[in-house]
C-alpha cells in the first residue's frame, strides 16, 4: 500500500475514514445552508448575523475545552464520541425540522448554534486523540493527514451539494441530510473490533488536574512555540470564508457562484497539503514555522493579485502552507505527549486553533472595511511572517541547534542541536532524543512480546 494511505491497512481506522467523509460532507452542507438560511431567509442579507451565529459556534470552544479535555482523558473515548456525534445529529435534525416546517425564527438558529458549539467542545479533543487508538504511534502522522484530507475533499464536494439542494429541495433538508450523515461514525464505531483498538492510560480522578495539563504544557517550550504560531495564524489569517467574500464582491465585483468556486479552489490546495502529510513519519516544530512563514509568503501574494483569475490560482499555495502547519502541529503535539495527558493537551491547542475565530474575524472584517479587501488579507501575511520569524529566532537562541544547507545536488535543510555548556542535551534536544528513545524502548518490547509469543508455541508443540 502507497505510505500516503498506509493507515487505511487498518480495519478501525478504515471505516472510521469512510464514515468521517460521509459525516464531513454533512458538516459542509450545514455550513452553507446556516450561511443561506440567516442571510436570505431569515434577515436582508445581514453579515452581522452571521457573524453573530459563527461566534456563538466557537465561543463554548474557550470555556469548555479545557474540562472537555479532561473528560477526554477520562473515559472510553469510542463511547464518548458516539454520543456527541448522536446529539450533532439530533441538532441538525431538530433545526431542519423548524426551518422545513416554517417555524424557524434567527434566535432559533442563535440557540442552535450556541448549543453546536457546547457539543463540539466535547467532540473535538476526544475525535483528535481518538486516532491515537486506531493506529499505531508510527502511523499516527500518517492518519493525522489523512483526516485532514478527508475533510477537505468533503470541502470539494460538500458546498456543491448544498447549493443544488437548497435550489432543488430547500434549506430544511440541509440539515436534515447533515442529521443523518452522523449516523455513519456512529455505526462505524460500533462496528469497530475493540480487540484491535490501542487502549492508552486514562488518567484518574483527582483535584487540580485541568491545572496540571496547563503546567505540562506550559514547562513544554515546543508545544507553546507550537501553539503560539497556530494562534496568531488562525486568528489574523485563516478567515477565508470572510476575506475571499471581500476579495470576491468588494475588488473583483464577482456574485455568489465565483465566491463559492475561491472555496473549492483553496480546498485543491488544502487537499494536497493533507495528502503531503499524510507522508511524513515525524512532523517537527520547524515544519509548523516553515509553514507558517510559507502561509505569509502566500498570503502577501494573494493580497497583491491583480485579478480574480490570479487570486483563485494562489488560493491553491495558500490552503497547501495552511493544511501543512495545521496538520503538522497536531501530529507534532499527538506524537510527543503522554498518553495519559493527550486529552487535556488537545483541548488547550483545540482553544488557540478555534477560540481564536470569534476575535480574529470581527477585527480582520473591521480592516476590511476601514481600510479595504487587500489589507483584510495583508494582516493575515503580516502577523505570519512575524510571528514565523519570531518563532526561529527564539528556539535558536533558546534551543542552541545549528542549520546548515544544501541546496545543489540534493535540497536539504539539516538542524543539529548543540551540547550546553556542561555537555548535556539542550531542553528541545532531549524532547526529541526522548521520542526516539521511546519509540525504540516500545519496539523493543514488542519484539520481546513476540519472541515470547514463538517460545510459547514451540513449548506448545
Amino acid at each position: 500500500m502507497s505510505p500516503t494511505f498506509a493507515s487505511l491497512k487498518y480495519f478501525n481506522y478504515r471505516i472510521w475514514f469512510a464514515a468521517a467523509l460521509v459525516a464531513n460532507v454533512g458538516t459542509w452542507i450545514q455550513r452553507v445552508a446556516q450561511d443561506w438560511l440567516v442571510l436570505r431567509e431569515l434577515t436582508e442579507g445581514s453579515g452581522t448575523a452571521v457573524g453573530v451565529v459563527t461566534g456563538l459556534q466557537f465561543v463554548p470552544v474557550l470555556f469548555l475545552s479545557t474540562y472537555a479535555g479532561l473528560i477526554a482523558d477520562r473515559v472510553d473515548r469510542r463511547k464518548l464520541l458516539m454520543c456527541t456525534q448522536g446529539l450533532l445529529g439530533v441538532l441538525a435534525l431538530a433545526l431542519g425540522v423548524m426551518t422545513l416546517t416554517g417555524v424557524v425564527e434567527l434566535w432559533h438558529v442563535y440557540v442552535f448554534a450556541f448549543l453546536l458549539g457546547c457539543v463540539s467542545a466535547f467532540d473535538n479533543p476526544a475525535r483528535q486523540v481518538f486516532v491515537s487508538e486506531m493506529v499505531p504511534a508510527d502511523k499516527l502522522p500518517n492518519a493525522v493527514g489523512l483526516n485532514s484530507a478527508s475533510f477537505n475533499a468533503a470541502r470539494l464536494i460538500g458546498p456543491g451539494v448544498a447549493g443544488l439542494m437548497i435550489e432543488v429541495m430547500g434549506t430544511g433538508w440541509a440539515f436534515i441530510v447533515n442529521g443523518v450523515s452522523f449516523a455513519a461514525t456512529i455505526a462505524a464505531m460500533a462496528l469497530m473490533r475493540k480487540s484491535e483498538l490501542r487502549a492508552t492510560p486514562k488518567s484518574s480522578r483527582e483535584k487540580g488536574q485541568i491545572r496540571e495539563g496547563i503546567r505540562y504544557v506550559r514547562n513544554r517550550t515546543d508545544i507553546v512555540i507550537i501553539m503560539v504560531v497556530v494562534s496568531v495564524v488562525s486568528t489574523f489569517g485563516l478567515n477565508f470564508q470572510l476575506t475571499s467574500a471581500l476579495m470576491a464582491t468588494n475588488e473583483f465585483g464577482k456574485g455568489a457562484g465565483e465566491y463559492g468556486i475561491l472555496g473549492s479552489i483553496l480546498a485543491i490546495g488544502s487537499l494536497a497539503g493533507a495528502l503531503m502529510a499524510a507522508r511524513r513519519q515525524r512532523p517537527r516544530v520547524r515544519l509548523v514555522v516553515m509553514a507558517a512563514f510559507g502561509f505569509g509568503i502566500a498570503t502577501g501574494l494573494l493580497a497583491m493579485a491583480p485579478t480574480y483569475e490570479a487570486y483563485a490560482l494562489l488560493s491553491i499555495p495558500v490552503g497547501f502552507c495552511s493544511l501543512t502547519m495545521m496538520t503538522a502541529a497536531n501530529a507534532a503535539i499527538q506524537m510527543s505527549v503522554e498518553p495519559q495527558m493527550r486529552g487535556r493537551v488537545m483541548a488547550l491547542y483545540m482553544i488557540v486553533f478555534l477560540g481564536a475565530t470569534p476575535i480574529g474575524s470581527p477585527f480582520v472584517g473591521w480592516v476590511g472595511e476601514q481600510f479595504g479587501a487587500r489589507w483584510a488579507v495583508g494582516i493575515g501575511s503580516i502577523t505570519a511572517l512575524a510571528v514565523a520569524i519570531w518563532a526561529a529566532a527564539w528556539t535558536r537562541r533558546r534551543w542552541h541547534y545549528s542549520v546548515t544547507y544544501d541546496l545543489w545536488h540534493s535540497p536539504r535543510i539539516t538542524i543539529s542541536y548543540e551540547p550546553d555548556g556542561d555537555g548535556t542535551l539542550t531542553e528541545r534536544a532531549k524532547v526529541e532524543h526522548g521520542v526516539e528513545l521511546a519509540r525504540v524502548q516500545r519496539r523493543e518490547v514488542s519484539d520481546s512480546l513476540k519472541i515470547q509469543e514463538l517460545q510459547n508455541e514451540k513449548q506448545k508443540g
